[in-house]
């Protein structure tokens, strides 16, 4: 016969809905934040806060991580249970409030940091990322780096996949008007992409040798423009957001040109999370799959060089 605490504890797994490790933060953070967790306060073991929010360990963890990067845990580990920070983060950075479902979407300049750096939380960091020139990727990674140099953020492990347009197609935009114009902003386009790669590539290979995680980063070139940019972090969000083109006009070598051009920075990122629901959960498993067969199949070997 199965024993009745078992019994209980599996009748009230099923009755509750699945958590998501945003939600645990923010429900402890209110609990230190408002006093219930006092300065110094040894949290509740990671199997107790994972049986009270009916969650894994692993997204207990991920929810302390997260609460240790904004300084309001100290002593996070798969060990001993951590400790409320002596000054709840008074030298850690303001909260940013979530941007996940339920929240106002947020262009990507402003959206996608706060997120890349919840997700550099995680043991075993994936970003997959499908874009332009990356150069959002490249401004969005500047925090979690900064807090893995300053010890408040430890990975393990971080792989980094990024999708982006063949320098051998003709683009769709940034595109010339006049399209006698194409070669010199074909050129112009690809050392932008070149050199945001490379920065991003030897910003994250960097912590190999200061802090010994395992990094991989992996470039492939695709035969189209992509009408769209995806972000997709640890497999359990994705981030999409609409390249809209518009008409405007550039100096290029000392010339005006009119062209149409999106800006990626500004796109307005809409947040989907599994377990969030059956329309999120779809759209991430979907982004994975759609992400995964353009990798395996219609991709080439991208180099970055001009």
């Amino acid at each position: 016969m199965e024993p009745e605490n078992a019994s209980v504890t599996a009748r009230r797994g099923a009755e509750r809905p699945q958590r998501s490790h945003r939600e645990v933060a923010d429900e402890l953070r209110t609990r230190i934040r408002t006093g219930v967790l006092r300065p110094g306060q040894r949290m509740p073991t990671q199997a107790k806060l994972a049986d009270e929010f009916g969650v894994e360990r692993g997204a207990v963890r991920q929810a302390l991580r997260i609460l240790q990067s904004e300084q309001l845990l100290t002593n996070v580990s798969k060990g001993s249970p951590a400790t409320v920070a002596a000054r709840p983060g008074a030298a850690g950075p303001p909260v940013i409030p979530p941007a996940g479902p339920g929240a106002a979407p947020q262009p990507a300049m402003v959206g996608l940091p706060p997120r890349i750096t919840e997700a550099f939380a995680a043991e075993h960091v994936e970003v997959d990322a499908l874009c332009l020139t990356a150069v959002s990727l490249t401004a969005a990674l500047g925090e979690p780096l900064r807090q893995i140099h300053a010890g408040q953020l430890k990975p393990a492990k971080i792989d980094v996949r990024v999708l982006l347009p063949s320098r051998d197609i003709d683009l769709a935009f940034p595109a010339p008007v006049d399209t006698s114009a194409t070669g010199r902003l074909q050129r112009r386009w690809l050392a932008h992409r070149n050199a945001q790669g490379q920065v991003l590539r030897h910003n994250l290979l960097t912590l190999r040798s200061t802090h010994g995680i395992n990094v991989h980063v992996t470039f492939r070139a695709l035969p189209f423009t992509p009408p769209v940019k995806l972000y997709l972090l640890n497999g359990t969000e994705a981030l999409f957001a609409y390249y809209t083109v518009k008409r405007g006009e550039q100096t290029i070598d000392q010339e005006h040109l009119e062209m149409y051009d999106a800006e990626g920075t500004r796109s307005v990122l809409f947040a989907f999370e599994l377990g969030a629901g059956p329309r999120d959960t779809t759209f991430v498993q979907q982004s994975r799959l759609w992400f995964n067969a353009l990798w395996e199949t219609i991709s080439s070997e991208l180099v970055l060089t001009s």
